[in-house]
This record gives C-alpha cells, structure tokens and sequence, in this order.
C-alpha cells in the first residue's frame, strides 16, 4: 500500500538534492559560479532550499568540483562528488538519495532541485509540499513549458525507482509518465533556464525572469 499523508498528520520530512554536476558545455564556464544578484548560482539554489522546511540539503557535484565546492564552504549542505557525472542527471540522482539515506532512515521524501533556474525558491517549495498535502500524491512537480520538470517532490516510496535511473533523462518519465500518482504545480517562471551565454544576459535584460531564493 501506498504511504499516504494527509493535512492532517505531521509535517514531512524531506531532504533536498541540488543537482550541480553537469559540465556546463554549452555555457563555456561552470554554470553554478555565475553571478546573480551578487551570489553564484550554486549558492542561490541552496539558500533557497535551506530557507525552506527540507533537511538535509545535500550539493551534488562532478564536473569542476574542485572550482565549485569553496562557494559552499559556509553553508549547512552535505557536499557529495559523483564520478560518475558524464552519464548523465540519472547518475546524480543516485547519488543524492543515496547520501539522503545514509545520513537519515526517517526522511519522508525528497525534493529534487536545479541550480539553473533563477526562479527557484523556498517559496516555490513550499508550493510544491502545500500540494502534496493537498493532493496526497506520491510525486509533485513544478509544470511549465507543457511538461512536468524539477523541483520535484518524491515520497520514499519512489527512491527505489529514484536510484534505478540510468542515462541523461533523469526523473523525467517518473515525472510525466505517472499521471495517477503525480499532482503538477504550475510555475511558468520556472522555464527560464541558464545553460548559454545569452540565457544569461538575457536574464540580466529582463529582471523579472529571476526571484530572490530567501
């Protein structure tokens, strides 16, 4: 049977995974050190999730680790590398619920993250859990651009599922293949992503594509 929570009962306990692993090839510069608002994008993504009601909040790195793990160094985030990044988001999925797991067997669930979305915030966490307790789904996503995409809300009953993923598709049957098991949360802002030069200046030009994650 399915593990269910409703309005009703205790408030869950979820971890959060920042995916930060990729290579950032088409941006030519590590992605998650690029500077908004003052702050690189690594550490945006991060405050934001530690500003919301998840604990743990585990950082997974791979490629420019060695770059990117000192713009951590003060925050309260669990900092993982996955060696095995060139395989694609899946493998740093793996990742993530594995650390997730090994520092807690009491997590409710996890919330999968981005460190590329400027929009990403706690807020929009909160979002995403106020559904799940609405819904009682096991999955929530944000929805924007016609699909269901991260963050996402999984319950533990799906880590298992979480740590089978292979390839560079990562969660995303999981998220738009369960259409039973999965609530969507409509978040147009969050298909403004980072991954060029000009993603980037085109944030700078329209400041309304950006919110701050505290």
């Amino acid at each position: 049977m399915n593990q269910v929570f409703h309005r009703s009962d205790r408030a869950l306990h979820l971890g959060a995974i920042i995916l930060a692993a990729g290579a950032s090839n088409r941006m030519g510069e590590p992605k998650q050190l690029l500077l908004l608002d003052g702050r690189p994008l690594i550490v945006r993504a991060a405050e934001a999730a530690l500003a919301s009601s998840a604990w743990p909040v585990v950082v997974v790195l791979g490629a420019h680790a060695e770059k990117i793990r000192p713009a951590l160094a003060r925050l309260p985030v669990l900092v993982v590398e996955n060696s095995a990044w060139p395989e694609g988001m899946a493998s740093s999925i793996r990742v993530g619920i594995a650390t997730l797991q090994q520092f807690s067997r009491t997590l409710d669930g996890a919330l999968l993250a981005l460190c590329d979305q400027p929009a990403f915030s706690a807020d929009i966490i909160d979002q995403l859990i106020a559904a799940q307790r609405t819904t009682d789904r096991s999955i929530v996503a944000a929805r924007y651009a016609g699909r269901n995409g991260a963050p996402a809300l999984f319950l533990k009953e799906h880590f298992l599922a979480l740590t089978a993923l292979t390839g560079e598709q990562g969660a995303r049957e999981l998220l738009n293949d369960l259409p039973d098991r999965v609530a969507s949360v409509e978040l147009p802002a969050l298909a403004h992503d980072l991954d060029t030069p000009a993603d980037y200046a085109a944030l700078h030009q329209n400041p309304e594509k950006r919110s701050d994650p505290r």
